[in-house]
């Protein structure tokens, strides 16, 4: 697993899915590694590149002495996405995940995108619990915390028919570092987000599991009423970790939300991802009534249904267009394509790659007529850069 240093510590992380496009982070529970989230794994990486990372404490992040506090487990995600060059990212984030999810949404709010709240809140419990909890766990490890906290993390059906993942899970909570482990828990007891949640401008999902003990869906309601546009989803027959009582649900529940309706979710994200804002807006600012119908049709057919299939990745469908435009002799098309697939990761390099198949191909006239008009955006590239 890669490590990185970040605010002068070591943070162990992971990325999956493509190599380019929007960057989603999964903040993890309590006690437990990014391994909690492979359920959603396969269906978020096919929509964007997932950045794990492990607390203090946990997984291979070493944790130094406590107690923590909010600021500081925020501080982390901050310096992990400042460290990995990444300007921007939606986050979701479950129980302590989710509440270093809202400190970032809450004080770095340019940073976000869109945010999704599991099974968390703004402060959670007696301060006296949590302290009491980190006493306990300093004295005798983390593995004495399995028959208590394992019937609250799962519902009593999936406890009983689920025997191996009860087993993972005990074994997460089982390597966990003892420091690192009590000084989270103190970081909960000394935390009180309330006043900050104004603050988050990013759209955002509270999420709830029905049979939640630890946040209840009267806790989440208080949530979701004082984020400013927050919906709210509770799942039922889903526990603490409802991720993993109702994989199904909730990763639906998280994408439908992060990546919009039906029409947004497909299309208008990756349409603005590969054409640019500045394309996509001045289209939807000039249509009428009249080709209202065509723009909805090219944004659910072409970019939601075509560009998001999860058979070929970005930057090689951005080249399968190049090639088709100049087949097709559509240079007025191809310089906006040109654009995109920059945007998409494809260097200056493989674009005269695809031009000079196209050479072969399409006839030397049309690949010379793409090679002028690659050259003009490229130029133009590099004067903005």
């Amino acid at each position: 697993m890669p490590i990185i240093e970040v605010n002068g510590r070591p943070v162990a992380y992971r990325f999956d899915g493509p190599g380019h496009g929007p960057l989603l982070v999964l903040a993890n529970s309590l006690g437990l590694t990014m391994e909690m989230w492979e359920p959603q794994l396969p269906s978020f990486a096919a929509h964007f590149r997932v950045l794990r990372y492990e607390q203090r404490g946990h997984g291979g992040t070493v944790g130094p002495t406590g107690p923590y506090a909010m600021t500081e487990l925020g501080a982390d995600l901050l310096g992990l996405l400042d460290a990995l060059e990444e300007p921007r990212a939606s986050l979701v984030g479950l129980s302590i995940g989710g509440m270093v999810a809202m400190w970032v949404a809450s004080h770095a709010p340019d940073r976000i995108d869109r945010l999704a709240l599991c099974c968390t809140a703004p402060v959670l419990g007696s301060p006296e619990a949590w302290t009491e909890r980190a006493a306990t766990v300093r004295a005798g490890g983390t593995v004495q915390l399995i028959d208590l906290l394992l019937p609250r993390w799962l519902t009593p059906e999936t406890m009983s028919s689920r025997a191996a993942l009860v087993t993972e899970l005990g074994a997460m909570l089982a390597t966990a570092d003892p420091e690192g482990y009590a000084s989270c828990c103190e970081a909960i007891a000394g935390m009180d987000q309330r006043d900050q949640l104004s603050a988050i401008e990013a759209s955002t999902l509270v999420l709830a599991g029905a049979d939640d003990p630890v946040v209840p869906p009267s806790v989440a309601l208080g949530l979701q009423t004082a984020v400013a546009g927050a919906a709210l989803v509770v799942l039922p027959g889903a526990s603490h970790l409802a991720n993993l009582d109702q994989p199904e649900a909730f990763t639906d529940a998280v994408l439908t939300h992060l990546l919009g309706g039906s029409v947004e979710r497909g299309g208008r994200r990756v349409r603005r991802q590969v054409l640019g804002d500045a394309h996509v807006d001045g289209a939807i600012e000039r249509t009428t009534e009249f080709t209202a119908q065509f723009q909805d049709l090219i944004t659910r057919y072409a970019w939601g249904e075509i560009w998001t299939r999860p058979g070929l990745d970005l930057p090689t469908r951005s080249c399968l267009t190049m090639a088709m435009l100049v087949a097709l002799g559509r240079f007025d098309e191809l310089p906006l394509h040109v654009r995109g697939a920059l945007r998409n990761g494809v260097t200056a390099e493989e674009i005269g790659e695809v031009l000079l198949q196209c050479a072969v191909y399409c006839g030397v006239p049309a690949a010379n007529s793409a090679f002028a008009v690659a050259q003009r955006v490229l130029s133009e590239h590099e004067d903005g850069a």
